[in-house]
């Protein structure tokens, strides 16, 4: 195993390098199984500028998740993309790092409302499969070089380079949160409600629904946030919108919000159940159509129907169960089967062509998390 200590020692590692690495910051969110000399990043550590009056903060990419959330609270900030935690779901340890959270664009219930990871990325500095430290972005969003290294990085799993920092926007915490709970509708009706709370003027954070709540029944989130007095007219409002949809209950404790939502991100209801995990992304008007041909199982809806976490038998390929639909699925928990394996769903042949060719690019040898997200191995690992 190499762990390198800096910038320049990754560089060199990576360039004298004739042997492919499996890359992982703190190993809390890794898929599908890479090929190599393991190489953890976890020692580049360190926020290297934190600026709450400009939203900002730059930070090495071994930096956990858990110190950065608490930098930014003492300032009452956040990150605006609410990255999972995946550790209990995966049965895994550790420490979550940034860099892992940007390299799988790792973005929580709030992307419905204020994007990505991606979306507040504004720099990456990382070494590219050549040993090469390249820098993009920085502290405001603009971009002059041929690629937006800073999209195209957030995602790429580490097949493109190694992070070593980032720069991220970062927003304030909201004085209220507002949750508007309705209890036993199925998922067409569902999404049917989140769909018109997200069509509204009340500015929703988030919407989620689950075929199991904690109580064992269906219930359906909508997440209000901002300025007390404002949450509540809003809440009230939303809840007049949405009478046809049964009784609502509009929750506002502090704890119970901020758990309820904890427990949406992580994807909570499956963790130590057996069976594979797989995560769906399609059209929300698909989410129920998708979950009516899977398997018997319980589904959590997120993003207003358009993200599905669901758990199916072992072996059981989602994928198929989305012919017909636009969408993809990535198998985030199991082991797929001896004859496909693999975690990502196939690309084209245009986007594979396309894929192949950024790579070539980047990583000319092939030494970067080879295997993943269609990477061909190496020749020393084939």
């Amino acid at each position: 195993m190499v762990a390198p200590t800096n910038e320049a020692e990754l560089a060199d590692v990576i360039a004298a390098s004739k042997q492919a690495f499996s890359i992982k910051g703190g190993g809390t969110r890794t898929l599908g199984t890479t090929m190599g000399i393991p190489m953890e990043t976890q020692a580049l550590t360190g926020v290297e500028l934190y600026d709450p009056g400009a939203l900002t903060v730059v930070a090495k990419a071994g930096t956990s998740l858990d110190d950065l959330h608490s930098i930014l609270a003492a300032d009452h900030q956040r990150l605006a993309f609410e990255p999972p935690d995946l550790r209990a779901l995966l049965g895994r340890d550790g420490l979550s790092t940034i860099g892992g959270v940007v390299a799988a664009n790792a973005s929580g219930p709030r992307r419905i409302q204020g994007g990505a990871c991606r979306d507040y990325l504004l720099g990456v500095r990382f070494v590219d499969g050549t040993g090469r430290i390249v820098k993009n972005g920085g502290r405001v969003m603009k971009n002059v070089t041929g690629y937006d290294l800073v999209k195209l990085m957030a995602g790429s799993h580490g097949t493109l380079g190694v992070l070593s920092e980032v720069s991220l926007k970062v927003l304030p915490i909201p004085e209220q949160v507002g949750v508007l709970l309705i209890e036993g509708l199925r998922p067409d009706q569902a999404v049917s409600a989140m769909s018109m709370a997200l069509g509204s003027p009340f500015d929703v954070t988030g919407a989620a629904h689950t075929t199991k709540g904690l109580d064992g029944d269906p219930v359906t989130m909508i997440r209000l946030e901002g300025f007390e007095n404002s949450v509540r007219y809003r809440a009230e409002a939303l809840r007049d919108k949405l009478i046809e949809f049964g009784d609502i209950h509009i929750e506002t404790d502090a704890v119970k919000t901020a758990a309820g939502w904890a427990w949406v991100r992580d994807a909570a209801m499956h963790v130590g159940l057996p069976g594979d995990v797989w995560r769906i992304s399609v059209a929300p008007k698909d989410g129920p159509v998708v979950a009516a041909l899977l398997p018997d199982t319980e589904i959590q809806f997120d993003w207003g129907g358009g993200l599905l976490w669901a758990r199916v038998p072992d072996g059981f390929d989602v994928r198929a169960a989305l012919t017909g639909l636009k969408g993809h699925a990535t198998r985030i928990k199991g082991a797929g089967t001896p004859q496909d394996p693999s975690v990502f769903a196939p690309e084209s042949a245009p986007v594979a062509a396309l894929t192949a060719g950024i790579r070539k690019q980047f990583d000319p040898k092939g030494l970067l998390n080879p295997g993943l997200m269609g990477a061909a191995p190496s020749r020393k690992e084939q």
